[in-house]
């Protein structure tokens, strides 16, 4: 109930005599009926979890392109050393966020095969990989990455392999990459060294493989066309 108005106050309605004759108690005269709010303060919404405001931080890229470069240094990606590289948040709603990732291979020829796709779950966030070839056919390998197993950070979310990656891995003779950790970092918004990062990584008990790019979020770049088979 909601009593504009009459908070802490009381409202007294008086009786009408029955009979002049008749004496009525001024208890019966006037019934005084104290009334107090019932508006109820509001109820603080619950803090923001941090793979809700990672998220939100991705959403913000939406529609905008940024360059970017590989900064690990291991030997097999030796290839990639120097490149340019875009990544580009082609595609957002409230559920899944797409991310092309493109690769310079020679004056006027890209890689566009790539592209990671982030998408909410009832237990936390997910990455998957899209792999295409340039006529827009699906790699044998394709569809792999893996959820959150723990909350995170607002500014980093790695994601453990799942099983229908490694059974993907086992199956094309990749089992070298059972084990793998995906990661991917963003900066807090309005920072002046903003960036975010892509990163691939398995135990040194494995083969130690740890691949990183980083992109200058700072500086948008001209769009790209869209990956292979959009």
């Amino acid at each position: 109930m909601n009593f504009n108005g009459f908070t802490g106050r009381n409202i007294c309605v008086a009786s009408a005599p029955m009979n002049k004759s008749i004496l009525i108690s001024s208890v019966a005269l006037s019934l005084c009926i104290p009334l107090v709010a019932c508006d109820s303060p509001p109820v603080p919404s619950p803090e923001s979890s941090p793979q809700n405001l990672f998220f939100e931080r991705l959403s913000m890229l939406c529609g905008k392109a940024y360059a970017g470069i590989l900064v690990s240094e291991q030997e097999a990606d030796a290839e990639m050393a120097g490149k340019p590289m875009i990544m580009h948040a082609a595609f957002c709603d409230q559920n899944e966020i797409r991310i092309p990732f493109h690769v310079a291979e020679g004056p006027g020829k890209w890689d566009r095969s790539r592209t990671w796709l982030i998408s909410r779950t009832s237990q936390g966030l997910r990455l998957k990989h899209r792999h295409r070839h340039e006529d827009g056919s699906l790699d044998n390998v394709t569809n792999y990455g893996g959820d959150t197993n723990g909350k995170g950070t607002a500014g980093r979310q790695e994601f453990p392999v799942d099983a229908e990656s490694i059974a993907s891995f086992k199956t094309n003779g990749l089992n070298q990459s059972v084990v793998n950790v995906w990661a991917v970092e963003i900066s807090e918004p309005g920072q002046g060294d903003a960036r975010f990062a892509y990163e691939l990584s398995r135990p040194e008990t494995a083969d130690g493989r740890y691949f990183r790019v980083e992109f200058d979020l700072t500086k948008p770049v001209a769009l790209p066309p869209p990956p292979w088979g959009d």
